[in-house]
């Protein structure tokens, strides 16, 4: 009993830092992505203005500037993907963050004898759990989320 007391802590805060490792390194590809969206939207001004003042440009140059404006709007779908995907792994993080601490307060009410715990103790458990099963759920649903997203992708 002794090492597990020890060993669930550790591991905790073990978690905690990967959970922020992968926090900071999606904030860093959000980041990337907006300077992205920036440099794609001045490229698209660029040759949208190339294509409404060289009216009398070849076809085949006008061909060309079409089809890189279709790529540019192409990337830019992909990036708004990728940025909402993104998003929903950063409430990801967050509820599993929540849970991380509800479990573990769940466990302080919990190694107490049931005896020698106050109505109030009682009470802040109970809660503690009610909340564990919301985040769960909240959990779930993402999870839900995302797999309807891929299915539709496919």
């Amino acid at each position: 009993l002794a090492t597990w007391t020890r060993l669930l802590p550790r591991r905790a805060r073990e978690a905690q830092m990967q959970r922020f490792c992968k926090a900071q390194a999606i904030q860093r590809r959000l980041e990337e992505i907006e300077v992205t969206f920036g440099e794609l939207e001045k490229e698209g001004v660029k040759l949208e203005k190339l294509l409404r003042d060289e009216s009398a440009s070849p076809a085949e140059l006008r061909t060309q500037w079409m089809n890189q404006l279709l790529y540019l709007v192409q990337k830019k779908n992909s990036l708004v993907c990728e940025e909402s995907d993104l998003m929903i792994a950063v409430q990801e993080l967050k509820l599993e963050e929540q849970q991380s601490r509800l479990d573990q307060q769940l466990r302080r009410f919990m190694s107490k004898e049931e005896a020698r715990k106050t109505p109030a103790e009682r009470a802040a458990e109970h809660e503690t759990l009610l909340r564990l099963l919301e985040v769960v759920n909240e959990r779930n649903a993402l999870i839900h989320v995302q797999e309807e997203r891929r299915l539709s992708e496919l």
